[in-house]
């Protein structure tokens, strides 16, 4: 682990490392003792190394059929937002907004040696996950991304800073590396664009009587289920005792519209709109 000076957004810092010989990791180690004031962990010294975790072919085949995650609305968090930030003295500035943003380039993947520690934005890394590393854009963030070698796609939660290869754009957890095929050759050239979530339209239960009698409520119940093709049910208020008759949920729009205007034509009347949490 670097001293917060020398890696202030991330425990991983791989990529800086991956690709230099010894002698500049032990110099690396070296400035690292000097600029912290404090001993390094002996794992400073050692090259680094990284693998792919030891899975059979029933589990690679599992990974390279995760779903996606969810793509739901986040704020960026308070770790890992910079605004700049500094990694072997070369700095990095985060974007304030990501709306839109795109990018193609090369992607590598990170494994093992990772697995269980804190990422820059305070989550646990998850190789069995589908999540990855950006130097620039704000965390947590959703993109998708495209394998532009072999057409495979995925959406991952960007939730860690990296890679800091001036080469690469995304790192990428191993389940990412496997669903978008290239977890054997370790690089791939990529797409990725922002995801923003869709807003979900509001939904309605249509209230369309309330009874006082079970057995009134239950016919009913079956001749609006009849009318408008919707699920219902009947539901009993504690308050006065009243069985009340409710269709759906519905959500909001054209179908909504079409249900409360075939009931304010029927006998039952304007019915009664209840939000779904």
């Amino acid at each position: 682990m670097f001293c917060e000076s020398m890696c202030v957004v991330t425990n991983r810092c791989r990529p800086a490392l991956k690709s230099y010989l010894p002698i500049v990791t032990l110099f690396a180690g070296v400035v690292l003792l000097v600029g912290c004031g404090s001993t390094a962990p002996p794992s400073v010294f050692k090259p680094p190394s990284d693998a792919a975790p030891k899975t059979s072919g029933e589990t690679l085949q599992y990974l390279a059929k995760l779903a996606d995650p969810e793509v739901v609305n986040v704020s960026p968090g308070k770790r890992g937002n910079g605004p700049v930030y500094s990694v072997f003295g070369k700095s990095y500035r985060v974007m304030k907004s990501a709306s839109g943003f795109r990018q193609e380039g090369l992607a590598s993947w990170y494994g093992t040696k990772f697995h269980g520690r804190e990422t820059s934005s305070g989550e646990p890394f998850d190789m069995f996950k589908l999540s990855a590393a950006h130097k620039h854009l704000p965390l947590p963030i959703f993109v998708h991304v495209t394998n532009l070698e072999n057409g495979k796609q995925t959406i991952v939660r960007v939730n860690d800073r990296g890679p800091f290869h001036d080469n690469r754009i995304l790192d990428l957890s191993f389940a990412a590396a496997v669903k978008l095929g290239f977890q054997n050759n370790g690089i791939a050239r990529i797409r990725l664009e922002v995801v923003e979530p869709v807003a979900r339209a509001k939904q309605y239960l249509v209230q369309a009587g309330a009874f006082s009698s079970l057995s009134g409520a239950d016919r009913t119940i079956e001749e609006l289920v009849t009318l408008t093709g919707l699920n219902g049910v009947v539901v009993k208020t504690p308050r006065d005792g009243l069985y009340r008759v409710r269709l759906g949920p519905i959500s909001e729009g054209a179908n909504l519209q079409r249900v409360q205007a075939l009931l304010e034509s029927s006998p039952y009347g304007r019915p009664q709109l209840f939000p779904v949490n």
